[in-house]
């Protein structure tokens, strides 16, 4: 018998349970998996990060029996080698995924979901009343008080999530596979999936985490496996995690030279080019008022609901201003619309890309071309699409859009290259102060460097930028101040200039939180 059966990892007293060797797979000439190998133990939560297109999800796949890899890949599953063609193999074997799109029947009942394949019947007749008697145990197993009658299409999608994890605990899984989870849930619906995740480790399944949250694999991981170019990199137990080894792993150099600012503060500031003061919404914003420098990298944070992007859309024109005033370069200047900001030179970078931002349909050329596109018209109303080429590829270039070809689908490519096709689109445009919402979300590692790379080049330029994140790090990183907004209004402000409360993590929570003032 193989030695996985009974394998321990050294100090862990764990068994490996499932085990993967040597997979590859190829499409056409293009390689996605090289001889990739990882071992997952029972009960742990095991990260696996990468880089988009480093092969995490082709990997998950094939466990998942989604795809099937080369000849010569081998899986072995609680001793002995098992071959997963399909997925109906491996939920056979134990192993469940949950994919980033849930893979629930919206029409069916959340017993039914939970039962689909198996269904219970009495004679001819399914036992839907049986059903949801057992989807109720399963549910209140989670915690969960999910009516298991309700159709699914009434649930939120933490909800959705949840019966996804009941249909695969339901079904024995040993290994289940977790495909960035927390992608469209609040802050307290994650926090609530991470409690489930660790019951179900304390109840010996192994969970095989996907996330780009950084933070999310700290907090959870008893081991992170990193995959870079379709190969193996290692492996990492509990206590070799840290943000500069994984990055140095997945990227091939240092934490530190992401947030590393080639433009600097003077000493005397840049003068003010962009000025709101006392922008009200009556709702959830009110009575703000700031400066932005020329040249100077600034960041709004707060908690969730605490007004950031409802601030930016209502500066913007995307909202509706019931008073207040933005000055750009001294000159009062009236915004009632997403067109008046653009002609004043302000624009806005949607933290929903896929929904607000991009054509999705359209080429990687089209979507940068489309606000300039008047600029190649003739006399005649021809088009100049010589011109256009060049610009797209200029973009592409300067901003790193790893693509086929310019003319690829935009919907194509990976969330960082869509979100730098969206912000060349935006630069094209020239800005004089740019608002950027989230600009990093939901994207790996390399492609945030590369935007990172970008917002100081606009700052070396005299583009004022103005970064809106949830990332603590990210801001401290690349911003010269923050302003800290709390229930729709700016709370503090934080800084690297003489005189102002330093710029750290800490207290920017603090303000965040109302904690600064308590201790002052």
């Amino acid at each position: 018998m193989d030695p996985v059966e009974n394998s321990t990892e050294s100090g862990s007293g764990k068994r490996t349970i499932l085990e993967m060797r040597n997979v590859s797979k190829t499409y056409g000439g293009s390689r996605a998996l090289h001889s990739v190998s990882l071992k997952i133990r029972e009960a742990e939560i095991h990260s696996l990060t990468g880089e988009n297109g480093a092969g995490k999800s082709t990997l998950m796949k094939i466990l998942a029996g989604a795809v099937i890899p080369n000849p010569g890949s081998e899986i072995w599953a609680f001793g002995r080698q098992v071959i997963i063609r399909t997925p109906q193999d491996a939920a056979a074997i134990g192993i469940s995924i949950i994919y980033q799109e849930l893979s629930l029947s919206p029409n069916l009942s959340v017993a039914e979901n939970i039962y689909l394949g198996r269904e219970l019947s009495r004679g001819w007749i399914v036992d839907r009343s049986k059903m949801v008697s057992g989807a109720r145990k399963v549910l209140t197993r989670l915690g969960s008080s999910i009516n298991a009658s309700a159709p699914v299409s009434s649930l939120s999608i933490a909800e959705r999530q949840l019966v996804e994890i009941a249909r695969a605990v339901h079904h024995n899984s040993q290994v289940l596979i977790m495909d960035e989870p927390t992608t469209a849930l609040s802050e307290r619906e994650t926090e609530l999936l991470f409690a489930l995740m660790r019951q179900l480790r304390q109840e010996g399944i192994a969970i095989i985490y996907i996330s780009h949250r950084m933070n999310e694999v700290y907090q959870l991981s008893d081991r992170v496996s990193v995959l870079r170019d379709g190969e193996y990199v290692g492996t990492l137990d509990r206590d070799q995690i840290s943000p500069d080894t994984i990055v140095r792993m997945m990227v091939g150099r240092e934490l530190s030279t992401f947030y590393k600012k080639a433009h600097e503060m003077p000493q005397e500031r840049e003068p003010v080019i962009f000025s709101v003061r006392d922008v009200n919404d009556g709702e959830r914003v009110t009575g703000c008022s700031f400066d932005v420098h020329r040249g100077e990298v600034l960041g709004i944070a707060g908690l969730v609901g605490a007004g950031r992007t409802e601030l930016a859309r209502i500066i913007y024109g995307a909202d509706r201003r019931v008073s207040g005033t933005v000055e750009v370069n001294g000159q009062k200047t009236e915004i009632r619309s997403p067109s008046d900001a653009i002609q004043a030179g302000i624009l806005y970078l949607t933290e929903d890309r896929k929904r607000l931002g991009l054509f999705l349909e359209m080429s990687v050329s089209e979507n940068i071309n489309l606000g300039v596109v008047g600029n190649d018209a003739s006399l005649g109303g021809f088009l100049n699409l010589g011109r256009a080429r060049q610009r797209a590829a200029a973009s592409v270039k300067n901003v790193s859009i790893r693509t086929p070809s310019i003319n690829s689908s935009v919907g194509g490519l990976s969330g960082g290259n869509q979100q730098k096709a969206l912000l060349a689109r935006l630069l094209e445009l020239k800005p004089r102060v740019l608002f950027l919402d989230e600009p990093t979300r939901g994207i790996d590692i390399g492609a945030k460097s590369d935007i990172y790379r970008v917002i100081d080049t606009m700052a070396k330029e005299s583009i004022a930028v103005v970064v809106i994140s949830s990332e603590l790090p990210e801001l401290v990183g690349i911003c010269d101040r923050v302003l800290v907004m709390r229930e729709g209004k700016i709370a503090g402000e934080v800084g690297n200039a003489p005189g102002m409360t330093p710029l750290t993590q800490e207290n920017i929570v603090a303000i965040a939180t109302a904690a600064f003032l308590k201790a002052n």
